[in-house]
């Protein structure tokens, strides 16, 4: 993903929505099993919400970003908390096969990171 806007717009909206699943499970829904989905997807997409601002900043400030990196955190976000929200609010319980996938994507991110740090040392 090229040095946008874009994906600190993403990261942004992905942080609100942390923010909303996360008070939700708190105060809206009485369902232990979807409090702990919506709590476990609220963490995993502000973390990586995060992530993406972090990794925009760094590119910005000159570190050379392999090309997908958070694409990956976002598509991460996406998968994990996205199948995680829709199965607390009464989707289909295969869902929860992609959120690995998403889990998967995320840790994409982070060795793609590691791999654009190491190349500038």
């Amino acid at each position: 993903m090229k040095n946008t806007n874009i994906d600190v717009a993403l990261a942004a909206l992905a942080g609100l929505a942390a923010v909303g699943f996360g008070a939700f499970a708190a105060h809206g829904i009485s369902d232990p099993k979807a409090v702990e989905w919506l709590k476990t997807a609220g963490q995993y997409a502000g973390v990586h919400a995060l992530a993406v601002l972090a990794v925009s900043a760094l590119a910005r400030g000159g570190l050379k970003v392999i090309t997908g990196t958070r694409a990956a955190f976002l598509v991460g976000i996406l998968l994990f908390s996205g199948s995680l929200i829709t199965m607390a609010f009464g989707g289909p319980r295969w869902l929860g096969a992609v959120t690995p996938v998403g889990g998967l994507a995320m840790m994409s991110g982070w060795l793609l990171l590691a791999i654009s740090a190491l190349r500038r040392a």
